[in-house]
């Protein structure tokens, strides 16, 4: 059985299967293009059907799954234009959000921001791409509660889903040594209140890692 997140408990099964199946679109667990079937997520989640398909349906909707008909489902492939349409989109949000974030963020938030840094250099240094998936995305997920916008938040996130395959395929082809990480600049900003610093760096690190993207692709 496929263990569940521990922030889940007592929430209903189907919100839980769609917290678990969403985690496996965003860290890379499901590949882009692999197909994704009902009878197979029972199996590996050990759950119910009406719970796995309520997950899909709001998946699908939300742009992290495709439905290609035949009952046919499978993580969307991104091609140049998509990748060039994600960048727009969170290159307008995700700078002011952390612009918002340098105005609201106390030592504590730096203080906990720095502690998922150092978590996320240490998964680098040992190579652990899963690990690096799960607090790069922590990260920015940390930051964004700090800047209190969540209608900007729950934007970015679906951007989040629809890219989070193609990064686990960067890490495959790059390694994790060679992704760019404008995290510490970020964080000096942070801690300095400077937002303007904040956004600039943040745009930064949204801009080389979406061309991360683009490159794998590529190749």
């Amino acid at each position: 059985m496929v263990n569940m997140r521990a922030d889940s408990a007592g929430l209903p099964t189907h919100e839980v299967v769609y917290r678990r199946l969403r985690d496996m679109i965003l860290f890379g667990e499901l590949a882009p293009g692999q197909p994704v079937t009902i009878q197979g997520l029972v199996e590996r989640l050990e759950v119910g059907m009406t719970p796995v398909r309520e997950a899909l349906r709001r998946l699908i909707a939300e742009g992290a799954l495709v439905f290609q008909g035949n009952r046919r489902i499978t993580v969307p492939v991104l091609d140049a234009a998509a990748v060039e349409e994600l960048t727009l989109a969170r290159v307008a949000l995700e700078p002011q959000l952390a612009r918002r974030a340098a105005r609201r963020c106390g030592a504590e938030g730096v203080a906990r921001l720095r502690a998922t840094d150092a978590r996320l250099d240490a998964a680098i240094g040992k190579g652990d791409v899963t690990g690096y998936l799960v607090e790069n995305h922590q990260f920015h997920t940390e930051l964004n509660e700090i800047a209190g916008a969540p209608i900007l938040t729950d934007l970015v996130e679906g951007l989040w889903l629809r890219f989070g395959p193609s990064l686990r395929v960067v890490c495959g082809q790059f390694g994790t040594r060679n992704l760019p990480d404008l995290h510490k600049a970020i964080l000096d900003a942070l801690e300095a209140g400077d937002a303007e610093a904040a956004a600039e760096a943040m745009e930064q690190d949204v801009r080389q890692g979406m061309e991360q993207i683009a490159a794998a692709l590529e190749g």
